[in-house]
């Protein structure tokens, strides 16, 4: 019986019914990398379904019969894609399985921040009553730049068009785009929008695309939101935006360094709305994405049967 890593505590029990007939290893929630390297050579598994950790050179040459790495989501850079490829392993994402839940996810920040959702309910249960001086920011007119137009930034698009929003969007590789979606380059998007959410994979040419320099260039007051990857975003660059009012309130769910370090120093900025990168954890997501992660993995396996 040919062995299945999957680098966390568990899978949905609709996915494990796909993989019958393998052996099902879970590495727990929070796998080292020596972790993963002595569980691959205890079991030489012939596919990784990466949930939580890194999967790196060095696990990947402790599994010789290592075919393909499944991604449990969309997002890849937990993966070294250099190494599998000088190593033949398939390296496959769940493209679009968490799609409604992040860009749910997405709208609450927004929401949140725009109207100040969570420093409101505070004051309440602290018994204020602020309706005499408090001013929410309307939406509805004002334009929300997306930077990424994929599964995830097409739908948050859609729903951001639903409030009535003026929706601008960068993506190079995005084509066919929605009439809501007003292609422009960053420069435009930096300038004119009221609000921006990334969307986007997080690559070395895009890491820390939020900097000092573009956050400069924004609207002041900009509303910034991130259920992206943290690393899209100078940390020290947004906390000191945010504290000039350059930009007005952030919505992060991702973060540079997971899980967030104690005494971090957004844990002390009342305008950043904080959540701990749990976008594409709902009950639905699980289920898509451990199905999604499941059924790509035995593709790939059954193609390279075929092939040899």
């Amino acid at each position: 019986m040919t062995a299945i890593l999957v680098t966390g505590a568990d899978l949905a029990s609709q996915a494990l019914a796909l993989l019958e007939g393998h052996e099902v290893v879970y590495a727990g929630k929070t796998p080292t990398e020596e972790d993963l390297v002595a569980l691959c050579r205890k079991h030489d598994p012939v596919a990784i379904i990466v949930r939580y950790g890194k999967v790196s050179a060095a696990v990947m040459d402790a599994a010789p019969s290592l075919k393909v790495i499944s991604k449990h989501g969309s997002g890849t850079d937990t993966i070294d894609k250099a190494a599998a490829s000088t190593r033949g392993v398939e390296v496959v994402a769940a493209v679009g399985a968490n799609a409604a839940a992040v860009a749910e996810q997405a709208l609450a920040l927004l929401l949140a921040c725009a109207k100040s959702v969570v420093a409101l309910d505070a004051r309440m249960h602290a018994g204020h009553w602020d309706k005499a001086t408090h001013k929410s920011l309307e939406l509805g007119g004002r334009t929300v730049g997306l930077v990424g137009l994929g599964a995830i930034g097409l739908r948050f698009a859609r729903m951001a068009d639903a409030l009535g929003m003026r929706v601008l969007g960068f993506d190079p590789f995005a084509k066919d785009l929605p009439a809501h979606v007003e292609a422009v380059d960053l420069a435009t998007l930096w300038r004119e929008s009221d609000a921006i959410s990334l969307h986007c994979p997080l690559t070395e040419d895009n890491r820390g695309l939020l900097d000092a320099q573009t956050l400069a260039q924004c609207k002041r007051g900009v509303i910034v939101v991130n259920t992206a990857r943290g690393g899209l975003i100078d940390e020290q660059a947004l906390l000191a935006a945010v504290r000039s009012g350059q930009v007005a309130m952030a919505g992060l769910d991702s973060f540079a360094v997971e899980p967030m370090a104690p005494g971090h120093p957004f844990q002390d900025e009342k305008r950043i709305v904080l959540s701990p990168h749990i976008g594409g954890v709902t009950s639905d997501a699980y289920v898509n994405m451990g199905v999604s992660a499941a059924k790509n993995l035995l593709q790939v396996l059954a193609r390279q049967a075929a092939t040899n």
